[in-house]
């Protein structure tokens, strides 16, 4: 099946150069480009694209007003074209709380030598954000919001397909000493959405992986502390673990556990440099696994791929508890997935659910 692909960008050069690239694979189509936002929303319901590709920077209409509308008006999977700067990393953080499902670097030149990466995870995202479960109900079914934190036990959902069965919920007991999340593809929205439902006497510290840019990861640990109760900083080289505190791996470097201090210590460093992430959530869960010898609680949230099941795999072989985020929620059902395939994940909870999980683990 062909997907059909709206470009919006304010650069010839730009929509050019990413129609270029996208059209190199050949179950890819640029129907139509657009030079501002308001273009774009007519090229939406003139053309009906499958995916929209969207700059932030643009006269007329920027891209954000741009994506208000779109998923106001004609909802469907939107990927935006960021800067890596600061600036550029606060507005993608702003699009993705705004709906738009994930991002790809702007390069200043695509006459880089990371041309070929930039078209294949171009070319990747888009095939996987157009299958996007998050778009494949009618636009005009409402998504539930999330449950309240304290109501009984979740009503069970159907259990996608090579997941592990739906539970009640998780055990409470042994109760877990540390908890763990990763998340790539859609995780920023995800976290947001679970974080500051936790209330500040969460008796655990947390650590996070999410699949993001470095400078993306404190600006969005910065928001999230502004939105929870619990506190959310970026991880820092050998600090303490502390109970109510979430820790964001930093981008471009791994984050691991290390045996220093009552409840631990952040270790930070390049190592395997052969990872395809880095950050990796294998990395920080096979570090857990390894020297932590209290219980913990892992799970995996939406994300493209596979990384963090070998991790929650060793993690469940020692005795873990552990969770996956449901299909049905996930903007790319790939890293639960990979987890559920090798049978080591204990519940299967749709985003809304996973926050009362969580409480009702840690009796909060």
């Amino acid at each position: 099946m062909t997907i059909r692909i709206l470009v919006v960008d304010d650069s010839p050069f730009m929509r050019k150069s990413l129609q270029k690239m996208l059209e190199e694979a050949p179950d890819l189509r640029v129907v139509a480009t657009a030079r501002d936002g308001q273009d774009a929303l007519e090229k939406i319901q003139e053309f009906q694209p499958d995916i929209v590709t969207l700059d932030i920077e643009m006269p007329r209409m920027d891209g954000l007003t741009c994506l208000k509308r779109i998923m106001a008006e004609f909802p469907r999977p939107v990927l935006m074209v960021s800067s890596l700067t600061q600036e550029g990393a606060q507005a993608t953080l702003d699009a993705l709380s705004f709906g738009a499902l994930d991002f790809i670097p702007k390069e200043n030149s695509f006459a880089s030598m990371s041309i070929l990466q930039i078209q294949h995870d171009l070319q990747e995202k888009v095939r996987r954000l157009a299958g996007s479960p998050r778009f494949r109900r009618s636009p005009s079914t409402p998504t539930a919001p999330p449950a309240p934190v304290h109501l009984p036990a979740p009503t069970p959902h159907p259990a996608p397909r090579h997941a592990a069965p739906l539970g009640a919920g998780l055990p409470t007991s042994p109760q877990a000493d540390l908890l763990l999340l990763g998340s790539s593809t859609g995780g920023p929205k995800a976290l947001q959405d679970i974080l500051p439902l936790l209330p500040a006497s969460l008796p655990v510290p947390c650590l996070i992986v999410q699949h993001m840019p470095s400078t993306f990861t404190k600006p969005f640990a910065d928001r999230l502390d502004g939105l929870c109760k619990v506190h959310v900083k970026e991880a820092e080289q050998g600090e303490p673990l502390k109970a109510g505190t979430v820790y964001i791996a930093p981008g471009g470097v791994h984050l691991t556990w290390a045996n220093r201090g009552a409840q631990g210590c952040i270790e930070l460093g390049p190592e395997p440099v052969s990872s395809l992430h880095r950050p990796s959530v294998d990395v920080l869960f096979l570090s857990v696994a390894e020297r932590f010898r209290g219980q913990v609680l892992a799970g995996i949230l939406t994300g493209m791929g596979s990384d963090g099941a070998k991790g929650m795999e060793q993690l469940k072989f020692r005795g873990a508890h552990t969770l996956a985020e449901a299909e049905e929620t996930c903007v790319v059902y790939g890293m639960p997935r990979a987890a559920a395939e090798r049978k080591c994940v204990d519940l299967v909870a749709p985003l809304g659910d996973i926050p009362g999980h969580l409480c009702r683990h840690f009796r909060i």
